[in-house]
């Protein structure tokens, strides 16, 4: 159990949370969510103990360990890999110390002797004689594979030291599981592996994900930091979102009767219930469900921008023949001889662990770089459009202010119909006079899909869009791209963009290609049964 009394905290005069007082339970996973700036990672510090709060305390008893994925990738460059994932138990890393401290001893005597037999009891008690054995079972569960267990960290890559840092934590059974965005750079079945391991974790785990499939498949509770307050809600993201939208949409039919909102309110909670059956995690968010009190369902302060892509005109159905392109690096063979061709309608997701093949692919379909060999035509008929992997080319050293970004693109050059549209990716009044080149991550992506609405393209190309957007602006491209009629190409890490709209799903392998007219989810399963 860990609890927080009247807990605050203020920067200046600035509220970011009050008197706060929560009970996180044992059994349960709590994902924690906010707007960007809410103070997500913040909180997970405070109950770590990283950060001391303005006011109230956190209660953590005394014999309850803690597992926090650290953030620092190179604190421990200096030890091996198994060995960084033991130091996730500090008192077993302890003991290990101690204990060889005693058998390097020359004069070892009668006290050392009762000493060191007191360490062995502990260490076996806390089976550190697996302890090893488990570390890697963990870093294998994460692919990293047994040729990197006795590297040290420091000859490790980036996505590498993630991994390990995750297997850190996740060692050793800790009471309490602090996760701030444990999915980043994981591949599919590294998030998998994840899963099934919260899936079966039976103590507290508190955890912050952009990743909504990840928060439906773990979560049995969702924790919300909104109007300068957090609170717990029963359920996983998709039961809060959409039970947050419908108190939304009654909140503004004021005059609709009681009796009515109840009864939409009960068979919103009996629809969710019913469909939460499978897994250990769905057992436990049915049965909290079915025990809910209506009135816990409250509107959300949520602002969701408006994302919505229109095609000018319909494609033409020769739009894309991509004929035996091939694509190196140096000795690195990014692009292995691969042919396809687009159809109209397609929505395909380019998957592959190579990110630089998937981003060389798209900056050769648009141009930007050159193939070595081999050719692509697009159709007369096409329109595209294009977010780039990287756009920072679009704002750097750029004065202009919003307004006048978003007037090179676009046909209307009014300031009141630009405005709109900045409005609509919420950058309204000030907002939309700031300039382009100081604009976060987010606001950076949320003008681009600006850009691209206006473009009226009847193909899009995505590189990774979801990088630096909240969950909020997540959702509302997510819809978009459900919604958009025309061909889509793109790649993301976002499974749940990836299940609810691709219809064609094409893979990057070091052979070429493989391609498939299927959802996201009969792919997976076509792979895990042809391994």
């Amino acid at each position: 159990m860990i609890t927080t009394t009247n807990l605050s905290l203020r920067y200046g005069g600035r509220v970011l949370f009050k008197d706060v007082n929560i009970k996180f339970a044992p059994g349960n996973c709590y994902g924690l969510i906010g707007a960007n700036g809410a103070g997500k990672s913040t909180f997970l510090k405070i109950l770590s103990g990283e950060i001391e709060p303005t006011s109230g305390n956190v209660s953590i008893a005394s014999n309850l360990r803690l597992g926090v994925l650290k953030q620092n990738h190179h604190e421990y460059d200096q030890y091996n890999v198994v060995k960084t994932v033991i130091m996730g138990h500090k008192r077993l890393i302890e003991i290990m110390e101690e204990k060889e401290a005693y058998y390097a001893k020359s004069d070892f005597s009668d006290e050392d002797g009762i000493k060191l037999a007191e360490l062995e009891a502990e260490f076996a008690e806390l089976n550190g004689w697996d302890a090893e054995a488990d570390a890697e079972s963990i870093l294998n569960g994460l692919g990293i594979s047994s040729e990197y267990h006795n590297k040290k960290m420091e000859e490790l890559n980036g996505v590498e030291k993630v991994k390990v840092l995750l297997a850190q934590a996740l060692f050793g059974n800790p009471d309490i599981l602090l996760l701030d965005e444990p999915t980043n750079h994981l591949d599919i079945e590294a998030i998998n592996w994840l899963e099934n391991f919260l899936h079966n974790f039976e103590n507290t785990v508190i955890v912050v994900s952009h990743d909504r499939h990840f928060l439906n498949q773990v979560c049995t509770h969702i924790t919300d930091i909104d109007f300068s307050k957090i609170t717990v809600f029963p359920g996983n993201y998709d039961f809060w979102y959409e039970s947050s939208q419908l108190a939304q949409k009654q909140a503004k039919e004021a005059n609709q009767k009681t009796e009515a909102k109840m009864k939409e309110l009960q068979e919103f909670v009996r629809r969710f219930s019913a469909n939460a059956s499978k897994s250990k995690q769905a057992t436990s968010r049915k049965k909290i469900l079915d025990n809910l009190e209506l009135e816990d369902i409250k509107p959300s302060s949520r602002r969701y921008p408006f994302v919505d892509f229109k095609p000018d005109r319909e494609v033409g159905n020769d739009l894309l023949s991509v004929k035996n392109l091939s694509k190196s690096v140096g000795e690195e063979v990014l692009l292995n001889d691969i042919s396809f061709t687009v159809n109209k309608g397609d929505k395909i997701a380019i998957l592959g662990e190579n990110e630089i093949a998937k981003t060389a692919l798209f900056d050769i379909l648009m141009e930007n770089a050159t193939q070595d060999s081999g050719e692509f035509k697009w159709g007369v008929t096409t329109s595209c459009s294009y977010f780039p992997n990287d756009s920072s080319s679009y704002f750097d050293d750029c004065d202009l202010t919003l307004v006048d970004w978003l007037r090179q693109f676009s046909e209307e050059k009014s300031e009141s119909f630009i405005r709109g549209w900045l409005g609509r990716m919420l950058f309204s009044g000030e907002e939309a006079l700031k300039k382009a080149d100081v604009l976060s991550g987010g606001e950076k992506v949320r003008c681009m899909l600006a850009k691209m609405m206006l473009s009226g393209a009847n193909v899009l190309l995505f590189d990774e869009p979801t990088n630096h957007l909240d969950l909020e602006s997540i959702t509302a491209l997510n819809k978009a791209l459900i919604n958009y009629k025309g061909t889509l190409i793109f790649t993301s890490h976002d499974h749940e963009i990836i299940k609810t709209t691709a219809n064609r799903i094409i893979e990057i392998t070091a052979d070429g290609i493989i391609d498939k007219q299927t959802s996201y989810e009969d792919y997976l399963q076509w792979k895990l049964e042809n391994k």
